[in-house]
């Protein structure tokens, strides 16, 4: 499971060092992808294989599930960490969640999560007042 908040910095190389607590269940394998509110999902190669799984067996006439899936594969990138813990971030994936060099990796369970930080500081300043109010509806009957 992933979890907490760290700050590191993208190298002039586009390249992000994992953090130390995620590197040994990311060793095997990553899948960088689009993910919601203009972040980036890193998967570990058998989270996406399950997440994939799931989509191929979805109708081929649902519309959402297809739209979902091309966007979601087509914008996918595997690979295998360095033995410094660095990954690449290709430059459509850059773009896509507007990365400078300050970033926020966030554990989000079986994810791990990529932000931009002036992002990820807009995202907690509008969301946190509603944290409270939004767990009945995620947590039937609370804590």
């Amino acid at each position: 499971m992933f979890l907490g908040t760290h700050t590191p910095r993208l190298d002039d190389k586009g390249r992000l060092i994992l953090p130390a607590k995620f590197r040994d269940e990311l060793a095997g394998g990553v899948v960088i992808t689009k993910g919601q509110e203009r972040c980036l999902y890193v998967f570990p190669m058998p989270e996406f294989q399950r997440i994939a799984g799931q989509l191929r067996e979805a109708p081929v006439t649902n519309k959402a599930a297809r739209a979902y899936g091309r966007v979601f594969f087509a914008s996918a990138h595997d690979e295998v960490p360095d033995k410094q813990g660095r990954v690449t971030i290709p430059a459509h994936l850059r773009e896509y969640a507007a990365l400078d060099r300050d970033l926020v990796v966030i554990g989000a369970s079986t994810r791990v999560e990529i932000w931009d930080k002036q992002a990820w500081d807009d995202y907690l300043a509008a969301s946190e007042d509603e944290f409270a109010d939004i767990e009945e509806g995620v947590l039937p009957g609370g804590l």
